[in-house]
């Protein structure tokens, strides 16, 4: 490998945190914890290696965030009590023993759950039937169920989750920064979607509404943890269920969104599409990633989507990305990094890890 990697080996720094390197572990959910949301020994020899492998940064699966509605998946882990909190510490100790930043993504499933010990229904930000169905490989059967319209009390109990299990993750166990989780289909992502979100109130109708439970999360998780902790956001367009979606104001929407975040004060904004590098729209123009930094030029901005290869990687640091995450490339090389800085060949990756069930195999940890 003759490509000259340095540039990716840059050190940064996120609100006043030192990052060693460019190179960053995306959030996937492997559904490994325990029935009860406890992270498990598993879960702590999976994450160790990829900051033994050199990662700068390593993030989390989407983690629930309260004992109402949050959870999206059987034996999914959550930051919901102490005993739960607790059990990240070991997985947090490895992340940092090797010189890595631990990030904690916080998500609320809302109308996509499709496995809650804690509740039967679900809810969402109106009485729509989410699109597709739920993913046989989180444990998923059928068709999303009908949510139920959130009350204003919901909501505020949904934000006071995010904003509590922040600060658990922080102060108990041990994260250096929070990620809230605003992409993929999930609550905060159905609030900013036209289609699933048709209210008539203060949460609801332009973008500039539908956006507001975002930033008001976002508040909510800062005021919690406080200024010197880093806090940020994902956004994307496509969704777990709905892998095409494209924001109907197209970049008047991206203004808003990520122009929103940057005046709330976001750390770092983190995007993620199939494909980072293609233009964000249809009718062509710059990518996501571009746009992000364009709109919110003082966050750090975190780019995901099959930049896994080297050129591609390379190409989205001139692109508008800070650091670029890598999920596929990551499961395959948990030492993506150090492969790359000792010009050792990467190994493709191999979708059988993450069938029949995505949990964490024993075959994986051996690599």
């Amino acid at each position: 490998m003759d490509i000259d990697t340095s540039t990716l080996f840059a050190p940064i720094v996120i609100n006043g945190h030192a990052v060693k390197n460019r190179l960053s572990v995306a959030p996937m959910t492997r559904v490994t914890a325990t029935q009860d949301g406890r992270a498990t020994e598993t879960m702590t020899r999976y994450y160790e290696r990829f900051a033994r492998g050199g990662f700068g940064t390593v993030s989390t699966e989407g983690i629930y965030t309260d004992q109402a509605f949050a959870q999206g998946y059987i034996h999914q882990p959550g930051m919901t009590d102490e005993a739960q909190s607790n059990s990240w510490k070991p997985i947090v100790s490895g992340i940092k023993a090797h010189g890595a930043f631990a990030i904690a993504q916080m998500m609320h499933a809302g109308a996509i759950s499709q496995g809650n010990r804690f509740r039967d229904g679900t809810v969402g930000p109106s009485a729509i039937q989410p699109k597709g169905k739920q993913m046989t490989f989180y444990h998923g059967k059928d068709r999303y169920v009908l949510p139920a319209a959130m009350t204003e009390e919901q909501i505020a109990d949904a934000i006071n989750g995010f904003a509590e299990s922040a600060g658990r993750a922080i102060e108990i166990a041990g994260f250096d920064a929070v990620e809230i989780h605003g992409a993929n289909g999930y609550l905060l992502d159905q609030f900013m979607t036209d289609y699933a979100n048709i209210r008539t109130d203060e949460w609801g109708g332009a973008t500039e509404n539908r956006v507001r439970l975002t930033l008001e999360t976002f508040k909510a998780v800062r005021a919690r943890v406080g200024a010197k902790v880093p806090v940020g956001v994902r956004i994307s367009q496509g969704k777990v269920n709905d892998f095409d979606h494209k924001w109907a104001g197209a970049e008047r929407d991206a203004e808003i969104i990520f122009g929103s975040l940057a005046e709330a004060g976001a750390d770092f904004i983190h995007v993620t599409e199939y494909e980072a590098w293609k233009p964000a729209f249809p009718s062509g123009g710059p990518s996501l990633m571009q746009l992000a930094k364009r709109y919110a030029p003082k966050a750090a901005v975190l780019a995901n989507g099959s930049l896994h290869k080297v050129e591609q990687a390379l190409a989205a640091l001139d692109d508008g990305a800070d650091i670029v995450t890598i999920g596929r490339g990551a499961l395959a090389n948990p030492d993506f990094p150090r492969r790359l800085s000792e010009h050792v060949a990467l190994r493709d990756f191999d979708p059988t890890i993450l069938g029949p069930i995505a949990n964490v195999k024993e075959t994986e940890l051996a690599m």
